[in-house]
């Protein structure tokens, strides 16, 4: 990877954590908030640029030196409560017409960056370290998303069928379409909350004694991904073709590759192996009858095909098979003082009965700017998306909307397809005709309202 694709200089990133700092509820939304949220991008998409390109990931050395993790925690939730609770508020608020959603678009945003730059850097033990006794509410996040992923199990039509990226903010042109937007993209957060999960188990020696009760005993967890190697919510069928979900879009899985493992089964697999076979796990989960029965579900999924992709899990089959047949000893009786996660119940007792008045004061002091501010805003934001960084993030070298070839050229108009040559282009033109037209017109609709010039 280039030097000249980076984001911030180590010394800017150094300065971007080190200001980060835990926000009131009250003032999401606002011009420091949103200040903040650009720092929290441009660090999350730093981090991803060094981890790709395995080069020293001072950003996740930054985060985790000067405590910040446990920052971007209580970010998480806040806006995960903001979303339950201010948001619907602000979709019935009758006099409420925003010249723009952008700026609630950026709120909407915030919770997946924050996924996005944890699922970056919880993959290293200090960092799990460093978010100390928050990473119980860390862990309840996860469950809570994971259980959204489990009703996902009808693998409804529902789900986006294209990468939302910050190209499509010009298409939410009212606060319904938004709402849309942001029930789609709890598909995207889910998946990659079940990816830091994974790694919460992999650091389980590293955690305060708590997680471990409430990994297994208080949320019963390995239950939950069962149901979830079950489901797989991330596979469907349409048309009669498999599809299996992947890097923020649906691929059409071709008959060889069937069988093969994709990197969310792996992602469940890790997580159970981790919390079924390691030694204190063993000690602290209490196996009853209900609890046997929903783990032995998985000896079907243990086949030949699957156990070559992921020989560990040769281990996983045999602990399965010895449970079938013997009844689990019981969890080792221990005096522990437990911790309990806070910031949800803080934020909720902090604010109980007050979500309309603060969707008002919120839309009153920073969701309806002025066309000014707004046009600072989307011009500052489009220096921080730029295209060319956020297709270096991306794994795969983009492929032919035709063809399925290696892309070379972008369409000029929309900017967000490719093809290989103009032939391509010319064949698929009748069936990428709407969308072009609908994107195009939409971002020259935004620039006017923005009077940004060409």
């Amino acid at each position: 990877m280039e030097v000249s694709s980076a984001v911030l200089l180590p010394v800017e990133a150094e300065g971007f954590a080190r200001s980060l700092e835990q926000m009131a509820f009250r003032d999401i939304g606002s011009p420091g908030w949103l200040k903040q949220h650009e720092y929290i991008e441009k660090l999350n998409i730093q981090g991803i640029l060094n981890a790709s390109a395995n080069e020293d990931e001072f950003v996740k050395e930054y985060l985790s030196t000067y405590k910040k993790i446990s920052v971007l925690i209580h970010d998480l939730i806040s806006v995960e409560i903001w979303k339950l609770k201010i948001f619907p508020v602000l979709c019935q608020l009758q006099d409420f017409k925003p010249k723009s959603t952008f700026p609630i678009y950026m709120v909407i945003h915030h919770e997946a960056t924050i996924v996005n730059l944890l699922e970056t850097i919880l993959y290293h033990k200090e960092a799990c370290e460093s978010a100390d006794e928050i990473i119980l509410d860390l862990i309840d996040y996860c469950q809570r998303k994971l259980m959204f992923l489990a009703t996902q199990s009808d693998n409804c039509e529902t789900q986006r069928e294209d990468r939302m990226l910050m190209k499509d903010l010009s298409d939410a042109v009212s606060l319904q379409e938004l709402k849309k937007q942001s029930e789609l993209l709890e598909f995207d957060i889910s998946l990659k909350s079940l990816t830091i999960l994974r790694y919460i188990t992999d650091h389980i020696d590293s955690l305060p004694l708590s997680a471990l009760t409430r990994l297994l005993n208080i949320h019963n967890l390995p239950c939950l991904l069962v149901q979830l190697v079950e489901h797989s919510p991330w596979s469907k069928y349409k048309e009669g073709q498999l599809q299996k979900y992947s890097d923020g879009r649906w691929h059409t899985v071709t008959s060889e590759d069937r069988l093969k493992m994709t990197k969310l089964d792996g992602q469940v697999w890790i997580a159970l192996y981790n919390l079924l076979l390691r030694t204190e796990c063993q000690q602290k989960y209490d196996i009853n009858s209900f609890t046997k029965n929903q783990l032995l579900k998985l000896r079907r999924f243990l086949t030949e095909v699957l156990i070559d992709q992921l020989p560990n899990l040769v281990e996983l089959q045999k602990f399965l098979s010895h449970l079938s047949v013997v009844e689990p000893p019981p969890p080792k009786k221990e005096l522990i003082l437990q911790q309990i996660p806070e910031i949800w119940d803080q934020i909720h007792k902090e604010n109980f009965g007050k979500w309309k008045a603060i969707a008002k004061y919120q839309v009153k002091q920073a969701l309806n700017p002025s066309e000014e501010d707004l046009r600072q805003q989307a011009l500052r934001w489009a220096e921080t998306y730029n295209l060319d960084v956020m297709e270096s993030l991306i794994p795969e070298k983009p492929k032919c909307g035709y063809c399925g070839a290696e892309g070379s050229k972008r369409c000029s108009r929309c900017q967000t397809e490719w093809y290989c040559g103009r032939q391509c282009q010319v064949q698929h033109w009748q069936k990428h005709k709407q969308a072009c037209n609908l994107m195009a017109d939409a971002m020259k609709k935004l620039k006017e309202e923005l009077n940004i010039q060409p």
